[in-house]
C-alpha cells in the first residue's frame, strides 16, 4: 500500500497499487480538472511530482507537457501509476467562481402546492374517549401517512397541519402558519444554484451557488454517463451522492444565514437537463449517451425528498420539472415558460448556450426544438488555456495597434480564458485580420515587421498561436480556434435547421432570446462578431438570465404554472439534427467565419 501526500493542504491518502493517480485522488475527494474523464485526451489533470517514484513520461503525456513543465515535474495524473509513496502538489487551485443566479420573471398566478392550516385537539373525557387520531382526521380531512401520528401531541392544544395539495405531509405543535419555506434549484452541468423562498410572501430570501460536485467524474454529461457505465456497482450511487450532498450543504448554509429551521422547508423544485435529473434520482442514464438517445423518463416527478437523502422537513416533497427529450431537458422547458414562448407573437428564437446549445423556435404558436453539440470549448474546456468563469479568468479582450487590453474576473492577474473570453479573442482575431474565414491563422512571415500583429503571432514548428499575456504565458492556438469553429458551426446550423423546418428565414425573426449562465456573459458583439448569429440581429437580442432557476421558482410558487409547464413539454416538438436531410452539408457551410 502506498501513501500519497497532497500539498499544500490536501490529505494523506492510502492506496493499493494498480490505480492511476487521478483515480486515487478522485476517490479521496481531491479535485483535479478532468474534462475527458481520465482518458488522457485533454491534458488538464496536471499535478506536480515532488517525491517518490513514477514511471517515465509516456508519449501520451509528452504531447501535453512543455519542456519547462517536464523540468518542473509536472505530470498528467490520469496517465501515471504510483510506484512508491508519493508527495505531489496540485497545480490548479480551486478559485471563486462567478455564477449567475438572477433572471427575468414573468407574471404568473401565485398558488403554492404547500399550505398550512391550524386545528385544535379537544381534551378527551371519561365519557368520550375518542382517540386523538380520530379528532385529527376529522379536523384535517386529508390523506396521511401513519407515521405522522408520531408527531401528534398527546394532549389538547393548537396544532398545524401541513399539506402538499390534498396530501397531508406534516403535523406541528402550535401555530406555525407563518413558517413556510421552499427551495428552487437549478442543477446545471457546471454550476448549481439554490434559492431559499418564503412561501408565505413569495420572497426570495437568498441564494447559494457552487460548482457541480459531479465535476470529479467528468465535466460534461457524456463523461459522467460513461463513468456510471464503467463503474456499474458504484457509479450511479457516487454521482447521486455528489449532487445530493451539495444540495444539503447549500441548504444548511442558507438556513444558517437566514435563521430558518430546515424542518420548515417543505418542498424543493428542481430544473435541470435530462441527464442531471436521471443522476439526481439515481436512474440509469446510459441510454442518453448512445443512439437513439431514449431517456428512461421525461415526465415531471413528485416524490418524498427524503427518498434521495435531502435533509428538509420529514414530509418534504421533491418536484422535478418535465423534460421533452434526452437533450431538451427541464431547464429548457423552464426557460421556454419564463420566456413565454407559447404566448409570443411573431417568430422568436430562444437559445441556452452551454456544452450543448439548446434551441427553441416559436413560430405561429408552435414550439420546435433541437439540441446541437456545441462541445465544451465555449465553457473553457478543450481549450489550451481554458478555464471556468472564476477569478483570474480573462472574460473580454480588445486588440489595438498599441497592445492587448484584458478584462479579468476579480481584477486579478490572468491565469486562463473562460468561455466569454475565448469568443472575445476569436472576435478580435477576425476583426483585425489575424485569421481567414476558413479559420486558419495567418503566417507571421507574411506580415511586415512594423505590423503590430507581427509580435503577437507565435510559431513553434507548424503550430501557430496568438500571445495574449506573458506571465504566465496565455495564448490562443490554432487548435483552440478549431474548437470554437466547431461549436459555432453546430449552433448556427441548429438555428438554420429549425428555421428551414418552419419555412422562415433569419430576416423574419422578431426576437432572439439568450438564456443561461454562459449566455448572459456574451455581448452581442461577440455573438455577431464570431458568426454564432448572423449580422442584422444585433437589435433583436434579449437576455433573460438564469431562466432555469426562475422556472424552478415559479413551479414552487404556482400549481397552475406546473400544469402549464407539463403541457408545454408535451406540446414541444423535437427535431433530431443528425437525422435531418442535408444537415451535414449545412453544418459544413456554417463553419465559415464572417470576415470583413
Amino acid at each position: 500500500m502506498y501513501k500519497i501526500t497532497v500539498l499544500p493542504e490536501g490529505p494523506e491518502i492510502l492506496s493499493q497499487p494498480g490505480k492511476n493517480l487521478m483515480e486515487i485522488l478522485r476517490g479521496a475527494g481531491v479535485f483535479v480538472d478532468n474534462p475527458c474523464n481520465g482518458k488522457g485526451m485533454c491534458g488538464k489533470c496536471k499535478i506536480k511530482h515532488l517525491k517518490g517514484s513514477l514511471p517515465p513520461v509516456s508519449p501520451g503525456e509528452d504531447s501535453f507537457l512543455s519542456d519547462e513543465e517536464k523540468h518542473r515535474g509536472v505530470r498528467l495524473s490520469c496517465l501515471v501509476e504510483p510506484r512508491s509513496d508519493l508527495t505531489i502538489e496540485l497545480v490548479q487551485k480551486e478559485k471563486k467562481h462567478e455564477v449567475l443566479t438572477t433572471g427575468y420573471l414573468p407574471e404568473f398566478k401565485v398558488q403554492p402546492a404547500i399550505w398550512k392550516k391550524t386545528f385544535s385537539l379537544a381534551p378527551p373525557t371519561l365519557e368520550n374517549q375518542m382517540p386523538y387520531e380520530d379528532i385529527f382526521v376529522q379536523a384535517t380531512r386529508g390523506d396521511y401517512d401513519w407515521r405522522l401520528l408520531q408527531h401528534l401531541p398527546s394532549g389538547p392544544g393548537t396544532c398545524t397541519a401541513v399539506y402538499s395539495g390534498n396530501r397531508l405531509i406534516g403535523i406541528e405543535k402550535g401555530d406555525t402558519t407563518d413558517q413556510l419555506y421552499g427551495l428552487a434549484v437549478d442543477i446545471g452541468t457546471t454550476t448549481v444554484v439554490i434559492a431559499l423562498i418564503d412561501l408565505v410572501s413569495g420572497r426570495e430570501l437568498g441564494t447559494e451557488a457552487m460548482i457541480n460536485a459531479q465535476k470529479n467524474y467528468g465535466l460534461d454529461v457524456l463523461t459522467r454517463v460513461t463513468y456510471a457505465q464503467e463503474h456499474p456497482e458504484e457509479g450511479r450511487k457516487q454521482l447521486q451522492a455528489a449532487i445530493v450532498d451539495s444540495l444539503n450543504e447549500m441548504m444548511e448554509m442558507l438556513c444558517t444565514r437566514y435563521q430558518v429551521d430546515p424542518d420548515k422547508i417543505y418542498e424543493i423544485t428542481v430544473a435541470a437537463n435530462c441527464t442531471m435529473l436521471h443522476l439526481l434520482l439515481r436512474v440509469d442514464a446510459v441510454s442518453l449517451g448512445k443512439s437513439p438517445y431514449a431517456p428512461i423518463f421525461t415526465r415531471s416527478k413528485d416524490l418524498p425528498a427524503g427518498d434521495i437523502g435531502l435533509k428538509a422537513s420529514p414530509g418534504a416533497r421533491l418536484y422535478c420539472l418535465p423534460s421533452v427529450s434526452a437533450y431538451i431537458g427541464a431547464d429548457i422547458v423552464a426557460g421556454a415558460y419564463v420566456a413565454e414562448l407559447s404566448k409570443q407573437k411573431g417568430n422568436v428564437l430562444f437559445i441556452d448556450i452551454g456544452t450543448n446549445g439548446e434551441i427553441v423556435l416559436s413560430h405561429q404558436g408552435r414550439l420546435l426544438s433541437c439540441s446541437c453539440a456545441a462541445g465544451p470549448a465555449l465553457e473553457g474546456m478543450n481549450i489550451s488555456a481554458g478555464m471556468r468563469a472564476a477569478h483570474g479568468a480573462i472574460e473580454d479582450v480588445k486588440i489595438t495597434p498599441s497592445g492587448i487590453e484584458l478584462k479579468v474576473i476579480g481584477d486579478e492577474e490572468p491565469v486562463g480564458l473562460c468561455g466569454s473570453g475565448i469568443l472575445a479573442v476569436v472576435r478580435e482575431l477576425l476583426l483585425h485580420g489575424f485569421m481567414r474565414k476558413e479559420g486558419a491563422l495567418i503566417k507571421r512571415e507574411t506580415l511586415p515587421a512594423e505590423d503590430y500583429r507581427h509580435n503577437l503571432l507565435v510559431a513553434e514548428g507548424n503550430k501557430r498561436s496568438v500571445l495574449l499575456s506573458g506571465t504566465p504565458p496565455i495564448a490562443i492556438t490554432q487548435g483552440d480556434v478549431r474548437q470554437v469553429q466547431l461549436a459555432k458551426g453546430a449552433i448556427l446550423s441548429g438555428f438554420y435547421a429549425l428555421l428551414s423546418k418552419a419555412g422562415i428565414t433569419m430576416d423574419e425573426l422578431d426576437k432572439v432570446i439568450i438564456a443561461g449562465q454562459f449566455g448572459a456573459h456574451l455581448p452581442a458583439e461577440s455573438l455577431i462578431g464570431t458568426g454564432i448569429l448572423p449580422r442584422g440581429l444585433e437589435e433583436k437580442i434579449i437576455y433573460i438570465g438564469n431562466s432555469s432557476k426562475t422556472g424552478a421558482y415559479i413551479a414552487l410558487m404556482s400549481v397552475e404554472a406546473r400544469e402549464e409547464m407539463e403541457h408545454l413539454a408535451r406540446e414541444m416538438d423535437y427535431m433530431e439534427l443528425s437525422a435531418s436531410e442535408g444537415y451535414e452539408r449545412l453544418f459544413v457551410d456554417c463553419l465559415a467565419f464572417p470576415v470583413k
